[in-house]
């Protein structure tokens, strides 16, 4: 009897396997032992281990209701065959146990161990002899680290000086004032308007807001208005002149950023912005209806200032230094215009003004556009109310 029939199972079909045709691996395995071919007949399961049918007879099958339920879900899986119970030597089948003398992945380790990259850290720049110490802020996508955020982290003092360049540009503009002030009040009027241009343009770049093309062209215009009502009414009335063209323009300011349609906290700020711009436009034009021997005075004391203050000098010794220059150059402009002693009065009040201006415009790490324009426009902006009050009350 064959162990189909000895165990239930269906009779062998010789066409269902053929060990002829079948494929069979005939390389080199991790078990170099012979092993014998396994053949249907053999089990009631049509597989199972040779080499434990040979190591272990055959044990008498379990009672079927032990083999109810495994039996049931294999049946459901392959409905067209039926299978006997598994004997109990084959219900489980032997776990794979890997040889010996193979090798463990550890031994095709290598024996020397790289150790992992250092970070990359980055050269420090090499300044070149007379550059300036500061370069433009990082507002087009530019990841190099600028001398604000170097700066900040360091712990330095925000503030930058405009240095000699700018300096030098404000000599020459107070020169010009002066000169035309020589001249007439329309001799006067072109420096007026080069010092209202700068100042409008720095001002907004020194808030940061940039480009304003309708905050810095609102200023402008309102110190040419400021100017022809000047002209338009003379020096006696400089102080309403000056005031009324104020209100307006805060008006429109008001007018402009409520027409804006940006976040309320940015219409504050550039409201803000736009005021004090104008302001400090209007103001200029204090040196349109001052005396015309004070603006000499004060043109000169303010460049003389800013000038010294461009030295390199302790900071005390610079502060001191620069406010003499300012009284001397105060003293040979009076002299020269008529003034006499009471033009150094003027050049120290001037020269104070001026160096107020030029703090405002190295504040908060400033630009080259901004050194520039509001570096040398301030000064002199700053300056017209103590030209415009002391002229009157010394000449």
């Amino acid at each position: 009897m064959s162990n189909d029939q000895r165990y239930g199972g269906t009779p062998h079909d010789p066409n269902a396997y053929d060990p002829s045709v079948t494929q069979t691996w005939e390389g080199q395995t991790w078990d170099t032992t012979y092993q014998p071919a396994v053949r249907p007949e053999d089990t009631a399961y049509g597989y199972q281990d040779a080499q434990a049918q040979d190591r272990q007879p055959y044990a008498y099958p379990q009672p079927p209701q032990q083999y109810a339920q495994p039996q049931q879900a294999y049946a459901q899986s392959q409905p067209q065959q039926q299978y006997a119970p598994q004997p109990e030597a084959y219900a489980q089948p032997q776990a794979y146990q890997q040889p010996e003398a193979y090798p463990q992945p550890e031994a095709y380790a290598p024996e020397q161990s790289y150790a992992q990259p250092e970070p990359y850290v980055p050269a420090p720049e090499v300044q070149e002899a007379g550059a300036p110490a500061y370069s433009s802020p990082t507002t087009s996508g530019n990841t190099r680290i600028t001398d604000a955020q170097r700066a900040r982290a360091e712990g330095r003092s925000p503030i930058i000086e405009p240095g000699m360049r700018p300096a030098a540009l404000t000599a020459v503009l107070g020169l010009l004032l002066a000169g035309g002030a020589a001249l007439g009040t329309y001799g006067l009027l072109l420096p007026l308007v080069a010092l209202q241009g700068l100042t409008a343009a720095g001002w907004f770049r020194l808030n940061g807001m940039w480009p304003a093309r309708q905050g810095i062209a609102l200023a402008f215009l309102g110190g040419l208005v400021a100017d022809a009502a000047l002209l338009a009414t003379g020096r006696e009335h400089t102080a309403p002149a000056l005031l009324g063209t104020l209100g307006v323009w805060v008006l429109l300011c008001l007018v402009l950023q409520l027409r804006s349609h940006a976040e309320p906290d940015e219409r504050m700020y550039g409201l803000m912005a736009t005021v004090t711009s104008a302001a400090l436009t209007v103001l200029a034009a204090g040196h349109l209806g001052a005396e015309p021997d004070a603006v000499s005075a004060g043109a000169a004391a303010v460049g003389a200032t800013v000038l010294a203050r461009a030295l390199p000098l302790p900071g005390p010794v610079s502060l001191v230094v620069s406010l003499l220059a300012g009284a001397g150059a105060g003293i040979v402009a009076g002299t020269l215009n008529g003034m006499g002693a009471s033009g150094a009065l003027l050049g120290l009040a001037t020269g104070v003004c001026a160096l107020v201006g030029l703090r405002a415009a190295s504040y908060d790490y400033p630009s080259r556009f901004v050194h520039m324009t509001a570096g040398v426009a301030l000064p002199l902006t700053a300056a017209a109310p103590a030209v415009y009050l002391l002229g009157r009350a010394l000449v």
